[in-house]
């Protein structure tokens, strides 16, 4: 259930993060789910909360910008982390519409916005997965004259963006079926035609290099299966994509997961799923020499392309690819932390990862609402202590946390089961 804070929140002396920069000693008033006003000394309405933002930062709340969310347990998750938003790449279209109106009802769960079903060939990724009865069957697309039917049918289900597969399967070990060009070019048409912006699953230069001749908005993954390409990096600036590294995800598949680290971060570990933790364990105890990845997949070559594209002036967003599912490590909420970390130890400062965590995402994806920290937008928020822009793992210690203006209690959660779903 929705329950708005009852009287407005002021915050006093707290460093500002607007989403692109930082700002000394500003106070900002909550008033119902908006910033109501940020200045210096302003006055304390009657009857309002004052904290003290002293020696805190507040920033906007963080948008994961690429997940893929079954459960409401997920969202929660999501949001104990300071992630106030998700954007779902890609799921069942019934489970999609669940997750929007839940987040829609309940402000103890992260907002999110759905791609719903996946466009790729008939056999292509990751309808292997069916065969293994590990998703249901879903439509797919042959060629470009079905592509106008594909999208329509997608806005009918409430797709908020549409994703796509260029996946031929050299990076999984399995040769797959693809979409023409031409298909692909057409389903991006649609998409533009009704308002969705477009993200292709692609963890090969050839991939991210077609999916860019095509028109695409935005990768799903940074090229990961070789040295940085100096031509792809220039064509990804000169065709205004941005993307979403999910360095995390790509640690998350070899030896050396992210999450290892993570999980005993005494920021994080109190708010961590108890199950997740204990299939972390039984991953790091049995079969660390299996996670070897997806074949020819290194996340260095993804970081390193990442920050040469950025340097060129392509947007990344910080996203996970954060299932939850038994088996994965990466998962929604505190793996997002490593994201951020990992971004930073490819070579952005942490101001620069704090923009790719909230006003980037909300630029590329056209959430005009949040994102930043302005009058009149969403009082999605969260209070830390310390200079997250010094240090990014400030962002780990949230001291109050707000999502559309409604305080976020934040307690230990009791283990959860959340459906299997393989990280694409």
């Amino acid at each position: 259930m929705t329950t708005q804070a009852t009287s407005p929140t002021l915050i006093r002396q707290a460093a500002v993060f607007d989403g692109s920069r930082l700002v000394a000693a500003q106070d900002v008033l909550i008033d119902g789910p908006l910033i109501a006003a940020v200045g210096a000394h302003l006055e304390a309405p009657a009857g309002a909360t004052v904290l003290d933002g002293a020696g805190r930062t507040l920033l906007p709340g963080l948008i994961d910008a690429h997940t893929h969310t079954t459960d409401t347990a997920q969202l929660r998750q999501a949001l104990l982390f300071g992630i106030t938003t998700e954007l779902d790449m890609g799921g069942s279209a019934e489970t999609a519409r669940r997750m929007r109106a839940a987040a829609k009802e309940r402000d103890d769960l992260a907002d999110v916005r759905v791609a719903t079903t996946g466009a790729t060939a008939p056999g292509g990724h990751p309808c292997q997965l069916v065969e293994l009865g590990m998703i249901e069957p879903f439509p797919t697309v042959a060629g470009p004259d079905e592509a106008d039917a594909f999208v329509a049918a997608r806005v009918a289900e409430g797709a908020d963006h549409l994703k796509i597969f260029i996946e031929d399967g050299t990076a999984i070990g399995k040769p797959l079926p693809l979409m023409s060009p031409q298909t692909v070019t057409a389903l991006i048409r649609a998409a533009h035609e009704r308002g969705l912006r477009t993200v292709a699953h692609t963890l090969t230069r050839d991939a991210a290099r077609q999916a860019i001749d095509c028109g695409i908005d935005g990768l799903a993954h940074a090229p990961a299966d070789g040295p940085s390409d100096p031509a792809l990096i220039e064509a990804a600036a000169a065709g205004g994509v941005f993307v979403v590294p999910t360095l995390t995800a790509l640690t998350g598949m070899t030896t050396t997961p992210a999450e290892y680290e993570l999980a005993y971060d005494p920021r994080l570990r109190p708010y961590a799923d108890p199950q997740w933790l204990a299939d972390l364990d039984e991953i790091r105890a049995t079969a660390p020499a299996q996670r070897t990845g997806p074949i020819g997949v290194d996340p260095r070559h993804a970081a390193d392309a990442a920050l040469r594209m950025y340097q060129l002036g392509v947007p990344l967003l910080a996203g996970t690819d954060g299932t939850g599912g038994h088996g994965h490590p990466t998962t929604h909420g505190i793996s997002y932390h490593g994201e951020l970390a990992l971004l930073v130890a490819a070579g952005l400062t942490p101001a620069q990862a704090l923009t790719a965590a909230t006003a980037a995402p909300a630029d590329a994806f056209g959430l005009t609402d949040r994102g930043r920290i302005a009058p009149g937008l969403r009082a999605d928020l969260l209070l830390v202590d310390g200079d997250p822009t010094r240090d990014v793992t400030a962002l780990r210690s949230i001291t109050a946390l707000w999502r559309n203006g409604t305080p976020v209690e934040r307690t230990a959660p009791r283990a959860v089961q959340t459906q299997y779903q393989i990280q694409e």
